[in-house]
């Protein structure tokens, strides 16, 4: 018999259960107990999910309250000492303290540095390891977990991040090689392992996508050390590798002392017939063979294909998998009944892909004649899709074959282009401005949902937007900043806003994706040629420049982010989906401008992400991406100034493709990391102006003056003053009025105290 199983499920529930739970605990509204009730429910719910697909094993330790990266570091006892545990377990309130920096008990902190899993748009909290950091098991969770899912009468795979990856995203705060930690580490995934073995789990999940990674070759080394100790300590081991390709690191994976081994097929299929080759004839090869990162549905009879020789060859030691934890995608395609009909056939979301690896089993099993209609409704979805006329725009693809050179650069070099922006603009020192959004209230959900639903009209629904953007307005105006924003009320999500008004998106109703936290997204999906029928933001923007003499930035989401924020078409090169973009951006730049918008920002937040995660892809994918940008944003004068945001990224590798996007103003997300990002702009001498994020925007603390002239000091320490700005983290649309009032008050402050004489260090 074929197994199947599933490395993980979403978390958060088909209507944001999870979500609405988290945040009324926050805020006091709920206890602690109705909080673990609702994950009880939500545990039971996808385990019955798991079980009913036929997975012999449920997942367990998939689920988490906020980040399974944090769950990790709390049960290895790893919490840095400003968030004050003395020991033993680590509770409820401690793991938020770390994730946002306060929580309904204890004292507020600076919360712990957040950013991507690997090259997804999920965020995690990254450990922080202090020189002789001692570990200890300190958290129960897993293994009450494991008693619920027996009580339920399942059979529980226990799943946790792997030792060698855990220490991996970690961050040594010191001077020292956090693998020599390792010794120290592995004896309490000893005593889990242990612990789990006592509760009769037959099989742990190790994840380790570093094996997907170009790693040093002593942390390859450490793979064979490190499971060579803990193969003994009880269950199974499978370790699941995903993101990516084995490559040079194939035989440290098919060597490791396990009982099974997890690998991606959908990211690297030509590699199956190697891993299986030299698989030791014990083991168990877990194949990812329906992507868990992207919605489409499964060519089952081309998997078939890679999966008959492999069962002849494996008999039951294959088993089936999604190629990675299905976190990354919406939990049921179900409740899409409003979707496009057309375009819902071609789709699977996580209980499909459940449903697609049962039939693959069967047919391993039993022969395709057992699965005949289910195969064949799976072709026709697949041949619907490939004929359908609405996937391909002649008028798209004529344009994209026209592009020139000079369309992607600017008509000056920005030494000209500066002196032309100060002249118009006459800015100070420091300028003050915001990422664009601003809170996103009750009031606002509660009218775009009136507006939906048909309860009130299109001009009653623009009436109270900009009602809020007046607000919004106000509001800067009376605080001072410099560069103003609109505040976005109009917009459900940065991506999903642009993609309803772009032909080739289609949309969900709840195919809500967890990005941190209680934090959801809810992707668009491009199942087309992309283009704008219309302006998509010129009415908004002129309506709140019409309010204020200050400058009003246009707000737009670049190329690389609509794309890597959206769930992509997988039928033409990601390069070809990008530039597509790109041309509509420009088209509404240009109409920006046009209409008097001095200050335009093109954000680019997953710039970083997208990276691929071997290097030697990474030379292309730059090009393409830095190529995107600058085709959306190179047709507007010297004068009019062209901004740009990243989210927490690593930028050391990618500075000098930064650079080339050759943006007048970059703003970053730096206060968590105490500036630590700059460094890297600073080596590089990065050549225009930067507004490093002087607070964090994840957090609700709201914080000092103090404390940001000092972040402020320590980056003009790396950055000239004359090409810094003053900005927060990222955008506030998760914030409360107050706290964002009080926050802003203060960043502002903080840069009028430094545009006084400063002392000769500065």
């Amino acid at each position: 018999m074929t197994h199947i199983h599933t490395l993980g499920l979403p978390r958060m529930g088909v209507q944001r259960e999870l979500k609405w739970a988290l945040e009324g605990y926050w805020k006091g509204e709920r206890t602690a107990a109705e909080l673990h009730g609702v994950a009880r429910a939500l545990r039971a719910r996808h385990w019955a999910l798991q079980s009913e697909a036929g997975c012999r094993y449920v997942a367990v330790g998939d689920f988490s309250l906020y980040d399974h990266v944090l769950d990790m570091s709390a049960r290895l006892g790893v919490v840095p000492a400003r968030f004050g545990w003395g020991g033993g377990e680590v509770d409820l309130d401690t793991c938020f303290r770390m994730a946002r920096g306060r929580a309904p008990s204890g004292t507020p902190a600076f919360a712990c540095e957040m950013t991507k899993w690997f090259d997804t748009n999920y965020h995690y909290l990254v450990p922080e390891l202090a020189p002789g950091q001692r570990f200890a098991l300190s958290r129960q969770d897993l293994f009450e977990q494991v008693e619920e899912a027996k009580a339920l009468g399942h059979r529980p795979k226990a799943v946790l991040v792997g030792p060698l990856t855990w220490l991996w995203l970690a961050k040594a705060q010191g001077d020292f090689d956090k693998l020599d930690l390792l010794d120290a580490l592995l004896p309490v995934y000893g005593q889990i392992l242990a612990r789990l073995a006592a509760q009769g789990v037959e099989w742990a999940q190790l994840d380790e996508p570093i094996l997907a990674l170009d790693l040093p070759q002593a942390w390859r080394s450490a793979f064979q050390r490190a499971y060579h100790l803990l193969q003994s300590a009880g269950p199974k081991l499978m370790v699941a590798a995903y993101f990516g390709a084995l490559e040079d690191n194939l035989m440290t994976a098919v060597k490791l002392p396990v009982a099974g081994l997890h690998v991606d097929a959908v990211s690297a299929p030509d590699e199956l017939g190697q891993v299986a080759d030299w698989l030791p004839a014990t083991k168990v090869l877990s194949v990812g063979v329906v992507d868990g990162r992207n919605v489409w549905r499964a060519d089952l009879d081309a998997a078939l294909a890679r999966l008959t020789p492999l069962r002849a060859k494996l008999g039951e030691r294959l088993w089936l998998a999604p190629s990675c934890s299905l976190l990354h995608v919406p939990l049921d395609l179900a409740p899409e009944t409003d979707m496009d009909p057309e375009v819902r056939p071609w789709l699977a979301f996580a209980v499909q892909k459940l449903d697609e690896l049962a039939i693959l089993a069967r047919a391993l099993d039993a022969g395709r004649d057992a699965v005949t209609e289910a195969l064949a409704e799976s072709l026709a979805a697949l041949e619907a899709r490939r004929a359908s006329p609405r996937v391909t725009n002649p008028v798209v693809r004529a344009r994209l074959a026209a592009i020139r050179p000079e369309d992607g650069r600017r008509a000056s070099p920005y030494p000209e282009r500066e002196a032309a922006q100060r002249a118009r603009l006459q800015l100070p020192s420091l300028p003050t401005t915001t990422i664009g959004s601003f809170p996103q209230t009750a009031a606002i959900r509660a009218s775009r949902r009136d507006y939906r639903a048909g309860r009130i009209s299109q001009a009653e629904y623009e009436a109270r937007m900009r009602a809020e953007i007046r607000h919004a307005v106000e509001v800067q105006e009376r605080l001072g900043l410099d560069v103003l924003v609109h505040g976005e009320a109009e917009r459900n999500d940065m991506v999903e806003y642009f993609g309803e008004q772009l032909a080739g998106f289609a949309f969900t109703a709840h195919g809500w994706v967890q990005s941190y936290g209680s934090r959801c997204v809810k992707p668009p999906i491009i199942y087309g040629d992309v283009a704008r029928p219309a302006p998509m933001t010129v009415a908004w923007i002129t309506y709140a420049q019409s309010l204020t003499q200050k400058p009003m930035k246009g707000m737009l989401t670049g190329p690389v982010t609509l794309l890597k924020w959206s769930f992509v078409r997988d039928d033409q090169p990601w390069r070809d989906t990008a530039m597509q973009i790109a041309l509509a951006l420009r088209d509404e730049i240009h109409d920006l401008e046009a209409a008097g918008i001095q200050v335009i920002q093109v954000d680019e937040p997953a710039f970083r992400e997208a990276l691929p995660l071997r290097a030697r892809g990474r030379d292309d994918y730059l090009a393409w991406a830095v190529q995107a940008f600058r085709l959306a944003t190179s047709g507007v004068k010297d004068e009019t100034q062209i901004h740009t945001h990243m989210c927490y990224s690593e930028f050391n590798d990618i500075i000098a493709a930064i650079a080339e996007l050759d943006a007048d103003v970059i703003t970053i997300e730096t206060a968590r990391s105490n500036m630590e990002l700059l460094d890297a702009f600073a080596d590089y001498e990065y050549p225009n102006e930067i507004g490093p994020g002087v607070y964090d925007i994840h957090s609700p603390n709201v914080p000092e003056i103090e404390a940001m002239v000092k972040l402020l000091q320590k980056a003009a320490e790396r950055i000239p003053r004359e090409r810094l700005w003053v900005n927060p983290d990222c955008g506030l649309k998760t914030r409360a009025w107050p706290e964002t009032e009080a926050a802003l008050a203060n960043m502002v402050a903080a840069a009028r105290r430094l545009r006084q004489p400063l002392p000769e260090r500065f």
